[in-house]
């Protein structure tokens, strides 16, 4: 039993070791993630100083793997897995098959079973959702057709990582039977729970979940909504293992699918998403853990031969598949090149295959390893796609893009609406009159609900969370209007700014005297309640008077300059 005191020394620990090393990672250019790895290495068994408590961190990393499994769910769409299916499905089914074959002989080369190869090479044939989106952002690629087919190719491996995940304790847990016919029964057994599963989630959960996100989110209260969101991905993962026998992974994958359809799914992501990113760090850290320096030397021949499957085989064998299929060189390189990383997935399949006893402990060992150096070199050779890919259709003759899902409807310019009330309707409506197509951010679900049934996107969700502004496409809008009232926008427009430095940022405000500091973080543009009020009252007091037009423009020049010079911090004109 680990002592009171040991959870909270562990937590603290391995968060902070995790935040240095992260940051350490992250100004070397490199992926936090490993630095994740790292602070799980320096706070475990194996190296001197803080030595985090194992059982706790395991805990923890169970939790994370829930709330990664729900990100899923939640970021699962099938449409956009439609779009590129004729390279994404084919491409992932013989990238798996080809590392699994090649995890099986290194297997049998150590010396391992065949099942424990199965099982290793279908670890290292997962690539990192983390790491992939990650270096296709940082190099502007994730909305290119290239990145529509990486994204698309990770959702395939993603569903299969889930079904090995339920159905591998069926095939090799202590309840499965050595002949065929009993193996045949307790897959079919598994099969139908499972599907029971599938459908009390996704048919009942189509009609529950929804209506209780609305009823929630009708408090406005954001601890209740964060709440109720975290109780069904935790409760449906739970349930789905008490009474289904289904793997917690797959009821939080199921959770976050029906929740991710719902019109509340970017509120809830926003939301419950960052918890899930605090827990993955925990996750990394406990995989950090298990790594003993020593092991290395003594399975130096397995380290080496996973990190020529990983940086190797895996991308050969995408890159040929994409130009088998008649896909350029580039989008060939930019898909082997990004699927050519292992990470969270690589280690969720192996510690499940460690409990049944099917993968030995030293494929922990390798696995960090080349976890490690394949996520650290992901980002520096993805630069060399463009200068590769030139280099090589100058000897190889490029062959016409093969046709993607597009819209040729698609407009040229997109603008961001935070608020739909007065302010918000108005503009949104001069912004169709003049073919741009907006996108509107508010928290009212019904109001959200209504303009997406009436054609006009909107999202529902707090804008100052980056989740809510990519879902919106701040990344690719000209401009974004922040015309709520009652709400502070510095936050948003700093958050709009990290996203796309060039976006045009116009803003309302209540005060003449924030004018300034909106500017401050970023505002194109700001226009105050105040100064309007003052405006349109003495145009109209004057007009009562009798004042004659000039009079009018004379007094209005005036009342203009003075607000103008307290908007630029100065003191208006004796």
């Amino acid at each position: 039993m680990p002592h009171n005191l040991d959870l909270i020394f562990t937590l603290t620990g391995g968060l902070s070791a995790a935040l240095v090393l992260g940051f350490i990672t992250h100004r070397l250019k490199l992926s936090p993630i490993v630095g994740y790895l790292l602070a799980g290495i320096a706070v475990g068994p194996f190296t001197p100083g803080f030595v985090a408590h194992a059982g706790i961190a395991e805990q923890f990393a169970e939790l994370g793997v829930i709330l990664l499994m729900f990100g899923v769910g939640l970021h699962f769409h099938l449409k956009e897995l439609l779009a590129v299916r004729q390279v994404a499905l084919p491409g992932a089914i013989v990238q798996i098959a080809v590392a699994t074959g090649l995890g099986v002989l290194v297997a049998h080369l150590v010396g391992w079973s065949s099942a424990a190869g199965v099982v290793f090479g279908l670890a290292i044939s997962v690539a990192s959702t983390v790491v992939l989106l990650r270096v296709l952002s940082d190099y502007d690629v994730l909305h290119t057709p290239a990145g529509h087919v990486a994204v698309g190719w990770l959702v395939v491996e993603d569903v299969f990582t889930v079904l090995v995940l339920v159905m591998l304790p069926v095939l090799t847990g202590p309840e499965a039977k050595g002949d065929i016919q009993g193996i045949l029964l307790s897959v079919g057994g598994a099969v139908l729970k499972i599907g029971a599963l599938v459908v009390f989630t996704l048919v009942g959960g189509q009609w529950v979940i929804p209506r209780l996100l609305g009823y929630v989110a009708k408090t406005r209260s954001r601890e209740l909504f964060t709440l109720t969101v975290l109780v069904l991905a935790l409760g449906i993962a739970v349930g789905s293992a008490k009474l289904f026998g289904a793997s917690m992974a797959l009821g939080a994958f199921l959770a976050g699918m029906v929740v991710g359809q719902s019109a509340l799914s970017s509120r809830a992501a926003s939301e419950v998403l960052p918890l899930r990113d605090a827990f993955a760090v925990l996750f990394f850290v406990s995989v950090g853990m298990l790594f003993d320096p020593k092991a290395i030397g003594a399975n130096l021949g397995l380290v080496l031969a996973t990190l020529a499957v990983v940086l190797v085989g895996k991308p050969v064998a995408a890159f040929a598949v994409v130009l088998l299929l008649r896909y350029p060189l580039k989008k060939a390189l930019s898909v082997s090149v990004a699927l050519a990383q292992i990470g969270e997935f690589s280690f969720i399949l192996a510690a499940l295959g460690r409990s049944l006893g099917v993968l030995p402990a030293e494929s922990t060992p390798a696995l960090v390893v080349a976890s490690v150096v394949s996520i650290t070199l992901n980002p520096l050779l993805f630069r060399y796609v463009e200068p590769a890919s030139r280099w090589l259709s100058a000897r190889w003759p490029e062959k016409a893009d093969a046709p993607l899902a597009a819209n040729p409807n698609d407009p040229t310019h997109r603008a961001v609406v935070v608020g739909y009330g007065p302010v918000g309707r108005t503009l949104t409506k001069l912004l169709k009159e003049n073919q741009i197509e907006p996108t509107v951010i508010e928290l009212n679900h019904e109001t959200v609900h209504r303009l997406n049934r009436e054609g006009t996107r909107a999202v529902y969700g707090d804008a100052s969370q980056l989740e809510i502004l990519e879902r919106a496409g701040v990344k690719e809008a000209s401009s974004l209007v922040f015309a709520a009232s009652g709400s502070p926008a510095d936050a948003v427009i700093l958050a709009a700014r990290a996203l796309n430095p060039d976006i045009q940022v116009l803003a309302r405000t209540t005060y003449v005297r924030e004018v300034q500091s909106l500017k401050s973080v970023g505002a194109s543009m700001v226009t105050a309640a105040e100064a309007e009020v003052a405006l349109a009252m003495t145009e109209h007091l004057l007009t009562k008077l009798g004042a004659t037009g000039e009079q009018l423009d004379r007094e209005r020049a005036r009342v203009r300059n003075e607000i103008a010079s307290l908007m630029d911090g100065g003191t208006p004109p004796a």
